[in-house]
C-alpha cells in the first residue's frame, strides 16, 4: 500500500513537472517564434561564449535604420507642408524606437537569454515546492495574454499601414476614379517611386521593414512586460511565505526558512536591477521619443478634426503609440509596489514571536524594501504617474494648438 501511494505520488511529482515546463514554455513561447523569425536562438544565448553577432543580426538593424532616410527625405522634400512633415515625423519617431530596441537586444542578448532561463528555473523551483501560492500561475496566463494582445495589436497596426493604399486603389478602380499611387509609409526614395516598377520596389522595401518593426516590437516589449508580471508574482509569493512563517517550531528549522526567504528576496532584487540594467536604454528612447510623437500626432488630430475617417487613423496610431507606453510604464509601476510591499508582509508577520537573532535578519530585509525597486533610465521612471502626465501634456497640447488656431 505505501509503495502504490509512492508510486503515485512520483506519477504526480513528474505530472505536475511536465505541466510546468509546458506553463514556461508557453510564457515566452511567442516572442521565442518572434526572435527566430530574425534569426535568434536564445536557448543557446544564455551559455557563456555562445554568442555571436551573425551578419544577419546586424542586417536587420541596419535594414530598419536605412528606413530613416527615405523618411527624412520625405519631410526635406514636403518642407513647406507641416501636415505631411508631422504625418511622416509620426512614423519616423516610431521607427526610431524600434532601432533603439533592435540594437539593445542585439547587445545585451545574452541577458535576455539568461533572464528567461533564471525566470523558467524559478518558476519551476518555487512551484514544485509550494505551489506558488497560486501567484506564478496567474501570472504566467496574465502575461501570456498580455503578450499576444500586445502582438496582435502591432500586427493590425502594420496591417492597417500596408492595406491602405491598396484598398485605395482598388476602390478608386471601382468608381473609375484615377488615383496617384502612395507608398505605405511616407517615404521619398531618390528614384521614381510612383510608377513602375519604383512603386513596387517601394512598397515590398516598406513590407519588410513592417515586419521586422512588429517582430522586434512584439517581442522585446512582450519579454519586458512577461518579466515584470513574473517579478510581480515573486514577490507576491515571497510576501506570502514571510507572513506564514511559524516562529515556534525549533530555531534551527525557523533559521532555515530565514536564510532561504532572505535568499529568495535577494535573488529577486538581483533580478531586477538586471531587467533595469538591459531595459534602460530601451525605456529612455520609450519615453523620449513618444513624448515627440505625441507632439506631432496631437497636430494631426487637431488640423482633421473635420474628418471623421482622418481623426479615426491618427486616434488609434496614438492609442497604439501610447500602448507601447503603457506596457513599461505598468511594469515598472508593479515592479514598484510589490517590492515596497515585503516590508509590509514583515510587519503584519508574527515577528514578535522570533528571537533576537532572527528580528536582526527580518529587520535587515524591511530596511532593503523600504527602497523601493525602480525601472529607470536617468530622469525618466517607469510609473503610471508618468504615463498620466504624459497623457495629461497631450490634452494641454491640444488645448494650446486650438487656441493658436
Amino acid at each position: 500500500m505505501r509503495v502504490s501511494r509512492c508510486i503515485y505520488k512520483s506519477k504526480m511529482g513528474c505530472r505536475h513537472t511536465i505541466q510546468l515546463d509546458l506553463a514556461m514554455s508557453r510564457l515566452f513561447q511567442l516572442q521565442e517564434n518572434c526572435l527566430r523569425l530574425m534569426g535568434h536562438n536564445l536557448e543557446s544565448s544564455g551559455v557563456p561564449g555562445s554568442f555571436t553577432l551573425g551578419l544577419k543580426h546586424i542586417a536587420s538593424l541596419l535594414f530598419v535604420l536605412s528606413a530613416e532616410y527615405p523618411m527624412l527625405s520625405y519631410v526635406i522634400y514636403h518642407r513647406d507642408d507641416m501636415e505631411l512633415i508631422t504625418a511622416c515625423l509620426s512614423v519616423a519617431f516610431t521607427n526610431l524606437v524600434t532601432v533603439t530596441k533592435i540594437w539593445t537586444f542585439l547587445l545585451y542578448k545574452p541577458n535576455f537569454g539568461q533572464m528567461m532561463q533564471r525566470f523558467r528555473q524559478l518558476d519551476c523551483k518555487s512551484q514544485l515546492e509550494n505551489g506558488g501560492n497560486g501567484y506564478l500561475a496567474r501570472a504566467n496566463k496574465l502575461a501570456a495574454s498580455l503578450g499576444r494582445a500586445y502582438c496582435i495589436s502591432c500586427g493590425f497596426t502594420g496591417l492597417y499601414f500596408m492595406l491602405g493604399p491598396i484598398i485605395k486603389i482598388i476602390t478608386s478602380s471601382w468608381r473609375g476614379v484615377p488615383y496617384a499611387r502612395e507608398l505605405p509609409m511616407p517615404m521619398k526614395f531618390p528614384f521614381n517611386d510612383v510608377d513602375c516598377p519604383g512603386y513596387e520596389f517601394g512598397f515590398i522595401y516598406t513590407l519588410f521593414v513592417t515586419i521586422v518593426v512588429v517582430l522586434y516590437a512584439s517581442a522585446v516589449d512582450g519579454l519586458f512586460i512577461s518579466f515584470a508580471i513574473n517579478l510581480r508574482a515573486h514577490f507576491q509569493a515571497l510576501q506570502q511565505d514571510i507572513r506564514e512563517l511559524n516562529f515556534d517550531q525549533a530555531e534551527q528549522l525557523v533559521q532555515r526558512q530565514l536564510v532561504e526567504v532572505v535568499d529568495y528576496h535577494v535573488l529577486l532584487l538581483d533580478l531586477c536591477r538586471r531587467l533595469r540594467r538591459i531595459y534602460t536604454p530601451i525605456v529612455f528612447g520609450q519615453f523620449f521619443i513618444t513624448s515627440l510623437e505625441v507632439g506631432v500626432i496631437i497636430y494631426q488630430i487637431v488640423t482633421h478634426m473635420d474628418s471623421i475617417m482622418a481623426l479615426l487613423v491618427y486616434f488609434s496610431f496614438f492609442c497604439s503609440i501610447m500602448l507601447q507606453l503603457f506596457m513599461y510604464c505598468y511594469g515598472g509601476e508593479i515592479i514598484k509596489v510589490e517590492s515596497l510591499q515585503v516590508g509590509i508582509a514583515i510587519q503584519t508577520s508574527n515577528w514578535h514571536l522570533a528571537l533576537p537573532k532572527q528580528r536582526r535578519s527580518l529587520v535587515f530585509m524591511m530596511h532593503r524594501s523600504q527602497r523601493e525597486m525602480l525601472i529607470k533610465a536617468g530622469f525618466y521612471e517607469a510609473s503610471l504617474a508618468n504615463f498620466l502626465a504624459i497623457c495629461r501634456a497631450a490634452l494641454s497640447f491640444i488645448t494650446l494648438i486650438q487656441s493658436i488656431e
